[in-house]
């Protein structure tokens, strides 16, 4: 094949959140020459997220907060939480090299801390930094020893940033190269099939003030955008009609292998439409970059794809932590789910089951409790939140009274809490199996119902990202087929790709699963050997 090339690498990544930097750091120490795109300038969803690692089985910050895990036990927890997304030794590898990733993290700068939460939380302040991020708690796990695995990034706020930062810095020290505002449109193959390149539109030889105004419409579009999705589709629209004008074309000879590492496709309302209809209605948690073009890359030189219609829906009910004893139900006033279960577990239960209605029931002790707690355990968004669902509650003085006020069936709401009351009072199990430590009596009128449906809202939107991606060999990475053969040079990563967390989700495991899938394809893409390329090409415009 003879070809121009304008920029050449041993290894190729496309996409530069964990999942790609993780890539590029481990392909730079095998000593391969390594080359970044990235569509924006960096980050991704990763950047945007809370910067939660699932981790456990001892780790050293684990150790240093005093908290008892084991390899068995985390792995134990896993295999009932993920299901069968990924294979029974891969689960192991990942639960075995858990220690070890914190370990190789912190030796990239990332920072970590091991003050641990005290109660339950879908997300800690600023003062905690290790807790239960999962269901490990929860009824449905109470035969396994339960231990805090979230180890939240050490920094204000949400922590992405101090998650992305110093990979991308690390990086940098490691000698790759990142050609930012450049987007990979199309894998260029070999006469036998093999992807051996790609063909880029890029603003790198755009003018300054193009590309630094193309950049801060970007990072608008990623965040706030993320919460107001015709802002972001404004601007989509206005860097659309930059690149249109500004882009040129370039093409990228990789010797050795690529790395896909572009994200899901929340973004993407037409794909999310078509594999998982039933949540149209979420916030999309993700960058404009998540709008499964890295998928479909690797679906044009013929990737299978598997769980497509796999999409994590947060519906958190914590903090304050009180709401452990609160009562969800549906609008036949039926029980949901055990109320200390993980957000992503409760929203699956609401669409999955309840047609995205929930109201959280509690009584006025209880709401008396939680708007106390609410301003010392909540962060600024999690507070944000709580105001406009406690002002638009309903109450009433009796059930019967609360529920028609909400429009829930009264009897329906009577009887389920006559007996989880009556649990309570007799000792015996939750009718939806909730540990006897988290329930409480709801008895005290006036009553409140909180509207916690899944619905499009700015107030209280309900985040959702895409688990399903392109399916990979779980020993390197390396892009299957539709009829299950490797294709050569091209690998994938993050949630590109089939992984850990594509069956269910936990806070923490999918920048879990991007540091494992990432450094996984980057050893191998740097380890790849097998293509003959032309001394004449190759050379041209090394990197």
């Amino acid at each position: 094949m003879s070809l121009d090339w304008d920029l050449t690498a041993d290894v190729v990544v496309v996409g530069y959140g964990a999942a790609g930097a993780s890539a590029a750091l481990e392909a730079a120490a095998d000593g391969a020459q390594v080359l970044v795109l990235e569509r924006f300038t960096g980050g991704g969803a990763t950047a945007l997220s809370g910067g939660i690692i699932y981790a456990g089985g001892g780790t050293s910050v684990q150790r240093e907060a005093g908290v008892s895990d084991t390899p068995d036990a985390m792995l134990a927890y896993l295999e009932r939480e993920v299901g069968d997304a990924v294979r029974p030794e891969t689960l192991r590898r990942f639960v075995d090299e858990s220690p070890a990733m914190i370990d190789w993290l912190k030796g990239h700068g990332v920072p970590f801390e091991a003050s641990l939460c005290p109660y339950k939380t879908s997300y800690p302040n600023d003062d905690y930094y290790l807790y239960y991020s999962g269901s490990e708690i929860s009824g449905a796990f109470s035969d396994i020893p339960a231990a805090q695995r979230g180890h939240r990034v050490h920094g204000r706020g949400v922590s992405g940033k101090q998650l992305s930062g110093p990979l991308s810095a690390a990086t940098s020290r490691a000698g790759v190269r990142v050609e930012t505002l450049t987007q990979v449109t199309e894998l260029i193959t070999d006469d036998a099939g093999a992807v051996i390149g790609v063909e880029c539109r890029t603003l790198r030889d755009a003018p300054g003030r193009i590309r630094d105004r193309y950049t801060r419409m970007a990072h608008l579009a990623a965040k706030p955008g993320i919460y107001y999705p015709p802002l972001r589709k404004a601007l989509e629209k206005r860097l659309a009609k930059m690149d249109e004008r500004y882009r040129t074309t370039i093409r990228v000879l990789a010797r050795r292998g690529i790395v896909v590492s572009a994200g899901g496709f929340i973004a993407n309302r037409e794909m999310v439409a078509e594999y998982a209809p039933a949540y149209k209605g979420g916030m999309a948690l993700g960058t404009t970059g998540d709008d499964g073009s890295g998928i479909k890359l690797a679906q044009s030189v013929g990737a299978a794809t598997d769980r497509m219609g796999n999409v994590s829906a947060w519906r958190f009910l914590l903090p304050p932590s009180v709401f452990t004893g609160a009562v969800l139900v549906d609008g036949q006033g039926r029980r949901v789910i055990d109320e200390t279960r993980y957000g992503a577990a409760v929203g699956d239960a609401l669409v999955n089951k309840h047609g995205g209605t929930g109201w959280l029931l509690a009584d006025d002790a209880m709401m008396r409790t939680a708007i106390r707690q609410i301003g010392t355990q909540g962060t600024w968004f999690q507070r944000a939140q709580f105001e406009p669902l406690r002002r638009s509650a309903k109450r009433g003085a009796t059930i019967e009274q609360v529920a028609a006020k909400a429009g829930i069936d009264p009897a329906g709401l009577r009887a389920t809490v006559e007996a989880y009351n009556a649990a309570i009072a007799d000792g015996t199990p939750d009718p939806v199996g909730k540990p006897a430590e988290y329930t409480t009596p709801l008895s005290t009128g006036p009553f409140w119902l909180l509207n916690v449906s899944i619905r499009p809202s700015v107030i209280n939107p309900c985040p959702m990202l895409t688990l399903g991606g392109v399916v990979v060999d779980e020993d390197t990475g390396a892009v299957r087929s539709t009829d299950g053969t490797d294709i050569a040079g091209l690998y994938a990563a993050g949630r590109t790709a089939v992984g850990i967390c594509s069956d269910s989700y936990v806070s923490g495991l999918s920048l879990a699963d991007c540091v494992f899938s990432g450094r996984r394809a980057g050893r191998s893409a740097a380890g790849a050997h097998s293509f003959q390329c032309d001394p004449a090409t190759a050379e041209k415009d090394p990197v």
